[in-house]
């Protein structure tokens, strides 16, 4: 149960950043999300009988992109810049980063 683990954190007097790690599974009734672990988890317009993503209209990079660059350009100049990806690379950006910095 998650929510006395979020208390706990809400009621501690630490001051100090914390890290809460959740494993989740997703995918559960949806076939083509459960065979795509690294996709699915925000998505624009779909097929539901395939899960094949529509394309849609040209336009300025998505906010992942855009974080991914950015992250990339921060690393270039500072060498400990670190990335911590939430288990799906390819919708946070970080597959990306890992390319240039593994």
């Amino acid at each position: 149960n998650l929510i006395p683990i979020l208390e706990e954190l809400r009621d501690s007097k630490s001051t100090k950043p914390v890290l809460l790690h959740v494993k989740t599974e997703k995918g559960y009734g949806y076939t083509p999300a459960l065979k795509a672990s690294d996709r699915m988890h925000g998505v624009g317009k779909f097929s539901v009988t395939t899960g094949k993503q529509v394309a849609g209209k040209p336009g300025p990079d998505s906010y992942t992109t855009t974080f991914a660059k950015t992250l990339c350009e921060l690393a270039r100049i500072d060498p400990t810049v670190c990335g911590i990806t939430a288990a799906m690379p390819g919708g946070t950006g970080m597959d990306i980063f890992g390319k240039f910095f593994p």
